[in-house]
């Protein structure tokens, strides 16, 4: 099994492969509950990226077309059965470039492609760019987006653990390099949270010009409403 890839309950022949990639800092383990959450046709598997889980002692990767060089040819075999993306945050970003580099390499698109939390690739990261602050700086508008508990926040020992691979993963968004290309012929689906303050509603619905088929879907909750259990439709 390659450890770019964590599947909690491996299936040899599903009707549908969900590879899942979380957002930054995040790992596998995310979405280990989704197991029991997808109808049983269905097997999860969640990418882990180096720096985390059980990569933890890796460097994190800073640099976009270097990780989809590498994780790439690592699913490869995986894809011999119907299968779809699902990417949070800068998960979507991973997700929409390996689709890029998917069709240009085997000629192969996921069924679906789900961008959870997440701007359109195309559209700039607005100042400041969290992988220039200070460490104090960095911690403090960690806070903005509401995903990492105050009681880890205000553990020094805690965050020194978790700051290299968050500067990496900030790094990594905040230095990608959009290159225009033709839509992708699969549909994508755009989730955004009504209570998000980090990703507004038309940046998530900016999705549609790299497809030919866009959804838009609301959902109650902030940044992170991929942590509550099958998240919720719009109230």
């Amino acid at each position: 099994m390659s450890e770019w890839i964590v599947r909690p309950q491996p299936q040899q022949n599903p009707q549908l492969r969900l590879f899942c990639f979380a957002y930054a800092g995040g790992s596998a383990w995310i979405f280990r509950p989704w197991t029991k959450q997808v109808p049983s046709h269905i097997e999860v598997c969640a990418i882990e990226l180096p720096g985390r889980g059980k990569r933890l002692t890796e460097p994190a990767m800073t640099a976009l077309p270097e990780l989809i060089a590498e994780l790439g040819p690592q699913m490869l075999p995986l894809l011999n059965q119907p299968f779809a993306f699902f990417g949070h945050s800068m998960g979507a970003l991973i997700a929409v470039e390996l689709c890029r580099w998917l069709r240009q390499t085997v000629h192969s698109l996921p069924h679906h492609l789900w961008a959870s939390a997440a701007r359109a690739p195309h559209q700039p990261v607005a100042p400041p760019l969290m992988h220039t602050l200070s460490k104090e700086d960095f911690i403090a508008r960690l806070q903005r987006y509401q995903g990492t508990p105050t009681s880890v926040l205000n553990n020094p020992e805690l965050m020194d653990l978790m700051l290299p691979v968050l500067k990496a993963d900030f790094t990594l968004l905040e230095t990608y390099q959009h290159l225009p290309g033709a839509p992708l012929t699969c549909p994508i689906t755009g989730l955004w949270g009504q209570q998000d303050t980090i990703v507004i509603k038309s940046e998530v619905a900016a999705w549609q010009t790299h497809t030919y088929q866009f959804h838009l879907w609301e959902t109650w909750g902030d940044h992170f409403f991929i942590q509550r259990p099958l998240f919720a439709p719009a109230q």
